[in-house]
């Protein structure tokens, strides 16, 4: 293949990756653009006009769940999309199978709603009403029809514009049990409205828990209960469902419930590729282990069938998350993850639906916990069950050195520190300290090939054609090894470090405690900082400018130019990509955590003045008279070099001469 046709193939298959970025794009735009113009119909209340403007959008991409959502909760309130049902066939599929909750406020129900569930007719209609719970971290707004959580808001965040950080809200969420009655009813919480045990609209939890009762009549003192109770400073909600007097009533042949749990997760962050990125639904295996989480999903759904038990189940985003927990175990689950591409307000529409063991022949008692709050390490681990692990710190040593060495240094340092920035600088300064006696050696073997430089320049002369590339080669090596210089000793530093930078880039992105923490001009360290917004976007690089990012490059060209000074690096291709990597990085992680860039800077000027501290102790003169020493002597060849002149010896080959 001759360098022609791989240019040709090279550039086919660029343009075909342009084409599929841009026809993505395109696609992306036209719904963004269709969602805009819905919801600005249906926020004037022509519901039909909006209607219409969401079957579009279907056409376009049918599993697009805003507009799902708005269609199921438009037909709740118009009826089906008339006429025309033959060419709408696809959004009225779509849209009749869509789970969405329909907006309940002053919900009368239609006769044919009321029959359908048989003796929870009574509970189909009524007027919607809410329940507070609330402590001094956490409010919820419980809600009668459905007796689910109506919204979850966390007192102490808010959200990158300072507005209430609320996990959830409204019908954006769906919680209920789904089941058969014995007359084949098929019944769904989430649509019934329940009816509270007392008259008290407000519970504000201080010394002691308090409980909400809420009840779905099902006959003479029959019903299924919801009970919440939540203590004071936490961010967990005992969840207890009973069932009384069940018998004869659900299907006696069922063995389980199904309890189904959707939500739309909101954008909370300034930096929403950053958020997109640690999005995740994870769960943990009865008496097993937490899978790895799958972040950086680029696929718009993503399902997952789980045929075995299971301890618990999480919703989460880059910062906070919500999590179901059973005493017991949970039968299986069918889980999902949407891309919410084209709307401004959501990141993704996770759902689930899940297997709860049930005997109606008795009364069922199912004991739960809901977890709505930050993805906070030590506050996850005191809730036991390894909830900890919803945060992705990396794989083996990389999650290794991120849980036993920065995060305790990192919480230590917090106790005397409350500057975010300040603890980056000396946990640096810790890690470098750390590491400098066993990268000393490696500067000092930098420094020596440094007073070489000179030498090594003088046999590329002595050997300038390409054919002598082999002898040029050996004696090099052979210089490198009468002076005692080791020329790999320079890449120690940099092995070592790896797994410490990788490290850190997983731990800035999801450290809770960074979050919305100022220094200097960077307003949050979690996110990036930016000094300048451009009036354009720059593929890969973004629509601003990162001044921590510009340094963290600076420094690191900095740092290249002076151990990069060193023989072979003078090379045009060597050159090149002494350039091209700080370039592609500070493309790559202008949109990444400030606070991660940071440190990349600081690691990078540390790095260089223990560069020029090790060459201080380095004596020019000591290592030529070395040399000059070893010149005189015959060095012993290595067992491998022996063996490699053995072997050219048996094929008739003459080793080259000294």
């Amino acid at each position: 293949m001759d360098r022609n046709t791989i240019t040709g193939l090279i550039l086919i298959f660029l343009i075909f990756i342009g084409f599929s970025v841009y026809n993505s794009s395109r696609t992306n735009k036209m719904i963004e653009k269709a969602l805009v113009t819905a919801e600005a119909e249906y926020a004037r209340g022509d519901l039909e006009t909006a209607r219409t403007e969401y079957v579009n959008i279907l056409r376009i991409k049918p599993t697009e769940p805003v507009a799902l959502a708005r269609i199921s909760e438009i037909n709740s309130k118009l009826g089906p999309v008339p006429g025309n049902q033959k060419s709408d066939s696809l959004a009225v599929k779509q849209t009749n199978s869509a789970t969405a909750v329909n907006n309940s406020q002053g919900t009368q129900g239609t006769q044919t709603e009321i029959n359908q569930y048989g003796v929870f007719a009574q509970s189909a209609v009524g007027q919607n009403d809410f329940i507070t719970l609330e402590n001094n971290k956490i409010e919820l707004k419980i809600s009668l029809k459905g007796g689910r959580v109506y919204s979850a808001h966390l007192k102490d965040y808010k959200t990158f514009d300072a507005k209430p950080l609320i996990l959830f809200s409204g019908d954006s969420t769906v919680f209920g049990f789904n089941f058969f009655t014995t007359d084949n009813k098929a019944v769904q919480t989430n649509n019934l409205y329940f009816k509270p045990a007392s008259d008290q609209k407000a519970y504000n939890v201080v010394s002691r828990p308090e409980s909400v009762i809420l009840r779905l009549p099902a006959g003479d003192d029959k019903y299924i209960e919801y009970k919440y109770t939540l203590a004071p400073d936490k961010y967990l909600v005992e969840f207890n469902v009973n069932f009384k007097s069940m018998e004869g009533i659900i299907a006696s042949n069922q063995s389980s419930l199904t309890l189904d749990w959707k939500t739309y997760i909101p954008q909370q962050e300034k930096g929403r590729q950053n958020e997109e990125t640690y999005c995740a639904l994870n769960y943990k295996y009865y008496q097993g282990e937490v899978p790895i989480p799958k972040i950086r999903q680029s696929k718009e759904i993503v399902k997952t069938d789980i045929a075995t038990k299971l301890s618990w189940i999480s919703f989460q985003d880059q910062f906070f998350s919500s999590i179901i927990i059973t005493n017991d175990f949970f039968l299986n689950a069918s889980l999902s993850s949407n891309r919410t591409i084209g709307s401004k307000k959501y990141l993704r529409y996770y759902t689930s639906e899940v297997g709860i063991p049930f005997n109606s022949s008795t009364s069922n008692s199912i004991n739960m916990k809901l977890y709505y709050g930050p993805n906070s390490i030590p506050i996850l681990r005191k809730e036991g069950l390894e909830l900890e692990k919803i945060v992705f710190l990396g794989r083996n040593i990389i999650g290794w050195i991120s849980r036993f060495v920065i995060i305790p240094i990192f919480n230590w340092l917090n106790h005397f520190i409350s500057n975010f920035g300040l603890i980056i600088l000396i946990l640096t300064i810790i890690i470098k300290v750390v590491l400098f006696p066993l990268t000393y050696k490696s500067y000092q073997s930098q420094a020596k090939m440094q007073v070489l430089k000179p030498m090594v320049e003088e046999l590329g002369k002595k050997f300038p054609k390409k054919e002598d590339a082999m002898k040029k080669q050996q004696a090099t090596m052979d210089l490198y090894k009468r002076a005692g210089v080791n020329p790999m000793g320079g890449c120690l530093p940099m092995l070592l470090q790896m797994p410490i930078l990788f490290a850190m880039f997983r731990f800035f992105p999801v450290s809770i405690e960074l979050r919305q923490a100022h220094f200097l001009w960077a307003t949050d360290l979690s996110t990036y900082d930016s000094i300048l917004h451009l009036p354009f976007l720059i593929p890969m690089y973004g629509d601003h400018v990162s001044l921590f990012t510009l340094l963290m490059t600076a420094s690191t060209l900095l740092t290249m130019k002076m151990t990069g000074s060193s023989p072979g690096s003078d090379q045009p291709g060597m050159k090149m990509m002494m350039y091209m990597m700080p370039i592609m990085f500070m493309l790559i992680l202008n949109n990444f955590s400030a606070g991660l860039t940071y440190y990349y800077f600081l690691a990078n000027m540390l790095t260089y003045i223990q560069n020029i501290v090790s060459k201080r102790f380095i004596n020019a003169d000591a290592v030529l008279a070395t040399l000059e020493q070893n010149k005189k002597k015959a060095i012993p060849k290595s067992k491998w070099q022996q063996r490699l002149e053995a072997a050219a010896k048996q094929r008739g080959i003459n080793p080259p001469k000294k």
